[in-house]
C-alpha cells in the first residue's frame, strides 16, 4: 500500500494535472472557437464582396441602359454589356456561397431571379424600343419602372448583406465571449496551480526537507560521537519511519557504546588490580625472600670473609634493586599509600628533564583515576626525555565540576602524532575507557601539551 507521503504526492500531483489540463482544454476550446470565427470573417467578407459585386453590376446595368436612352449612342451600352455578360456568374456564385444558409439562400435566388426579369422583361425591351423610338423610352413611366425594379433588387442585397454582417456580428460576439472564458480559466488555473504548487512546495519543506535536514544534521553528531542525539518523530508516513529508525539505530549505538565502555573500564580496572597484586606479591614474597638471604650473606661474610661470598651479597643487592624497579614500573606502592601528589612528585624528582609539579587538591580519588593519571604523566616524562629535548615540563592537576582536569606542557620541538603508534594511543583508551578525553597540541618548535579531564564519579 502506498505510504502517507507518497499518496499525498500522487494527490497533488493529479490536482495539477486536472488543472493545467482544463486549462488546456478551454484554450484548445478557444483556439477552435477563434478559428471558426476566422473561417466565418473570411466567408462573410466573400459573400459581401460577391453582393457588393452584383449591385454594382446591377447599378452598371441601369447606368448604362439610362445613358443610351439620354443619348442614343451606342457606346453608352458598354456598361450595360459588360455587366450582362458577368451578372449570370456573379449570381450563381452569390447563391453557391450562401448555400448553407436557406434564408440567405432564398434571398440569392430572389436576386438572381430579380436580374433575370430586369434583364429579360424591362432592360432589353426598353433598349429596342429606344432603338425604335427613343420619345416614347424616356418617358416617365418607363424610367420609374426601372428604378423600382432596381431599388427591389438592392433591397433584397441590403437584406443578405445585412443578414451575412448580423451573422458575423454574432459569430464574433459567441468568439469573444469564449476568449474571454479561456481567458479566465487561464488565469484561474495559473492562480490554481501557483498555489497549489506553492501550497505542496511548502509542505515538502515541512513534511519532508525539514526533518530530512534535521534528520541530517542529527547523524553527523551521531557520527561525531555525541550518542544522545534524537529527532522528534513528528513527521509523517515514510519520513517518520526514517525518524524512528534513525532513533532506534541511535538508542542501539548508545546501549552498545555504553557496552564497551563498561568493558573498556572494566579490563582498565582488572589490570590495574592485577599489577597491584602483582607489585604486592613481588614486595611481601620475593622481595623480602631477597632482602632476608642478603643480610644472611652479610652474616656470614662477617663471620667468615670470603671473597666470593662478596660477589653473592652485590649480586642479591643488585637483584633486589632490579625487583623494587620492576615492582615500581608495574605499579608504583607510593600511588596506592599516599595517592596522586605524591606520586606525580615522585614522578617529577626521577624525571630526567627538570618537572614543576602543581596539585590543587590533596583529597584521595577513585583507584582508577590516579592510576589513569600516573601513567598519563609518566609517558609524557618519558617523551619529553626521550623525543622532545625539552629543558622544563610542568605538570598542573586539579579538580572542578566533578572532574580530574590534567596538563602536562613541555618546551621541546613539538610535532608529537599519536597516530603513529607512540604510547599516546594507549594512554587515549586507557582514558576513554574512563570516559574522559585526552587532547595533543603539540604544533612543530612549539613544544606540546596534553589535555586530560576526567570524570571522577567511576
Amino acid at each position: 500500500m502506498i505510504g502517507g507521503v507518497a499518496r499525498r504526492v500522487l494527490v497533488a500531483s493529479g490536482l495539477l494535472m486536472v488543472l493545467v489540463g482544463s486549462g488546456f482544454v478551454v484554450l484548445l476550446i478557444s483556439v477552435q472557437g477563434l478559428r471558426t470565427s476566422e473561417h466565418q470573417a473570411r466567408h462573410t467578407a466573400t459573400v459581401l464582396t460577391s453582393a457588393h459585386q452584383v449591385e454594382r453590376l446591377v447599378s452598371d446595368l441601369a447606368t448604362g441602359q439610362r445613358d443610351f436612352v439620354i443619348t442614343g449612342q451606342e457606346k453608352f451600352l458598354q456598361p450595360w454589356q459588360s455587366a450582362q455578360a458577368q451578372l449570370p456568374a456573379q449570381t450563381a456564385a452569390l447563391q453557391q456561397l450562401v448555400a448553407g444558409s436557406p434564408d440567405e439562400l432564398t434571398r440569392a435566388e430572389q436576386v438572381s431571379q430579380s436580374v433575370t426579369s430586369y434583364l429579360h422583361d424591362y432592360s432589353m425591351p426598353e433598349i429596342e424600343a429606344a432603338r425604335l423610338d427613343p420619345d416614347a423610352a424616356r418617358t416617365e413611366a418607363a424610367t420609374a419602372e426601372g428604378a423600382q425594379r432596381v431599388a427591389q433588387i438592392r433591397s433584397v442585397l441590403d437584406q443578405l448583406i445585412g443578414s451575412e454582417q448580423q451573422l458575423s456580428v454574432t459569430e464574433q460576439q459567441h468568439s469573444d465571449s469564449v476568449a474571454n472564458q479561456a481567458v479566465l480559466a487561464a488565469v484561474v488555473g495559473l492562480a490554481g496551480s501557483v498555489v497549489l504548487i506553492l501550497g505542496f512546495t511548502i509542505y515538502l519543506t515541512r513534511a519532508i526537507v525539514r526533518p530530512v535536514r534535521v534528520t541530517a544534521a542529527m547523524a553527523k553528531q551521531l557520527a561525531a560521537g555525541d550518542l544522545g542525539v534524537r529527532v522528534p518523530e513528528t513527521g509523517v508516513g515514510e519520513i517518520r519511519t526514517l525518524e524512528r529508525t534513525f532513533n532506534t539505530m541511535a538508542t542501539s549505538l548508545g546501549a552498545a557504546s555504553a557496552d564497551v565502555a563498561a568493558s573498556r573500564a572494566r579490563i582498565v580496572r582488572s589490570a590495574d588490580e592485577t599489577r597491584r597484586r602483582i607489585e604486592r606479591d613481588l614486595h611481601d614474597g620475593i622481595q623480602q625472600r631477597l632482602v632476608s638471604l642478603t643480610l644472611d650473606v652479610r652474616a656470614i661474610q662477617a663471620d667468615t670473609p670470603v671473597v666470593e661470598l662478596d660477589k653473592v651479597a652485590d649480586g642479591l643487592a643488585s637483584t633486589l634493586d632490579e625487583l623494587r624497579e620492576i615492582a615500581r614500573g608495574i605499579h608504583p606502592a607510593i600511588l596506592s599509600e599516599g595517592g596522586i601528589g605524591p606520586a606525580l612528585r615522585m614522578l617529577a624528582r626521577r624525571s630526567k628533564v627538570p618537572a614543576e609539579v602543581t596539585v590543587g587538591f590533596t583529597t584521595r580519588l577513585p583507584a582508577p583515576i590516579e592510576a589513569a593519571t600516573y601513567y598519563v604523566v609518566s609517558e609524557a616524562l618519558t617523551n619529553a626525555a626521550k623525543h622532545a629535548d625539552a629543558s622544563v615540563v610542568l605538570i598542573e592537576a586539579d579538580v572542578a565540576d566533578g572532574k580530574l582536569l590534567l596538563r602536562v606542557r613541555d618546551d621541546g620541538r613539538g610535532g608529537a602524532d599519536p597516530t603513529r603508534g607512540s604510547g599516546l594511543i594507549g594512554l587515549d583508551d586507557r582514558v576513554q575507557a574512563l570516559g574522559g578525553t585526552l587532547l595533543v597540541d603539540s604544533p612543530t618548535g612549539a613544544g606540546t601539551t596534553l589535555s586530560v579531564a576526567l570524570p571522577i564519579t567511576v
